[in-house]
This record gives C-alpha cells, structure tokens and sequence, in this order.
C-alpha cells in the first residue's frame, strides 16, 4: 500500500481521537486497585502525539450501586451543589452528599436531621467546597477526590450540628458549551482552537491512564 496513503489514514484516526471523552473506572487506571472502583472518571482527549493520548479532566461521577449501598432507612440523605472557579480558571459544578448517623451512646434507632439542622450542614458544604477549590488548581482539586479529602472536612466541620457519615464528593463536571465542545472559560493564555499545556495533560495522563494499550485500542476503530 502507499505510504502517503498509510499516513493520511493514521492523520484520519488521529484526528477522530480528539475531543472524544472517555469514561474510565478509577480502579482501572490506578492498576486494579478496586477499593476505588465505584469511582467513575471522564477524561477528554486533547491531542495526539504517535501512540500517546494527552488527556484533560472533564468529570467525575459515583456507579449507581455504590450510590444505592449508601442509602439506608433511619437516617436523613443531604446533598449539596456549588459552582466553584479554581486559581487557573477552571469553572467546575460540586456535588456532596451526607449522610446522618447516630450520636455516641445514642440509644434511638433513628437519626433524623431537623430542618434547621439541614441547612446548616448545606451552607458548610458549600462553604468548604468553594474553599477547597478556590484555593488550588484543577491538578491539586483532582488530588483532593481520590483520598476524599474534602468529604472528611465537612464530617469534622458539622460534627457539631449533626454527626454524618459517608460523605463524598459524589459528582463533578465542567462548565461546558454544548454545540462547540469546549469549556466556556479557559485559562487566559489559551484559545480555543489550541490543546492545554502539555505539561498539566501529561500530568493526568501520568495519574489517570495507561496511554498506549488505550491508543491502540481506539486507532482500530
């Protein structure tokens, strides 16, 4: 076969990769680590370089089972949601979720939460939330998911109001638009026909992916 015409069908595959989004199982990328597996990450392909994907965060959601495991009767569920923005203009949606339980030496089976009681643990996610996000960049945000980081700062945070167990960062996605594909803000030093640094996508091709075993996959299609 021509060579020209071999490079113009790799070009074609090539350029069929970019902007797909991939949703991927943490326990996937970590290498088989299970204990993360109902963790489901979303990764957007930025460019191709040979047989190596550079990818971008674009999300994070919770399978259904382990959200179904969570919910229990005698106890009171409590979500919360924010827009946050990071230190490199990332704009994100959060969602938390909580869960009540019972006091020490507490000898009600029930652990409902009060109205009043509700909603100060919302205003607290919230609150820790923007925090949390407001002062790093998306890079140093994704680390903060994994260890759940910021669901054990709202646990100690609301101890006081009401004891919650089981809180998670359970949801995250961009602000996307939806006709032209790319995020409505970017950092300031790129535009819109351009791929992010290089140096903050091989950052999350380093934690999130095994590039050339995915590549080689896809390139078949």
């Amino acid at each position: 076969m021509n060579l020209d015409l071999l490079d113009t069908l790799f070009n074609i595959a090539s350029e069929g990769l970019k902007h797909r989004v991939f949703e991927i199982s943490l326990a996937d990328l970590q290498g088989g680590d299970e204990d993360h597996a109902y963790r489901k990450i979303r990764l957007r392909a930025e460019d191709v370089q040979g047989k190596n994907v550079l990818t971008n965060f674009w999300g994070m959601n919770f399978t259904t089972d382990k959200l179904r495991s969570l919910v229990r009767k005698w106890q009171t569920l409590i979500e919360a949601h924010v827009d946050v923005k990071t230190t490199d203009n990332y704009t994100l949606r959060m969602f938390c979720i909580g869960f009540t339980k019972r006091r020490p030496n507490q000898v009600k089976r029930t652990c409902y939460a009060q109205s009043s009681q509700i909603r100060q643990i919302r205003r607290k996610m919230r609150e820790i939330m923007t925090a949390q996000a407001t002062s790093c960049d998306l890079k140093g945000l994704v680390q903060k998911f994994i260890p759940e980081m910021i669901g054990k700062e709202i646990e100690k945070a609301t101890s006081s109001i009401y004891p919650l167990q089981n809180v998670f960062i359970r949801k995250v996605h961009g602000d996307y638009t939806e006709d032209i594909g790319v995020k409505l803000e970017r950092p300031a030093e790129e535009t819109m026909g351009e791929a992010p640094a290089v140096e903050s996508l091989n950052l999350y091709c380093a934690v999130f992916m095994r590039q050339r075993d995915f590549v080689d996959h896809f390139l078949l299609l």
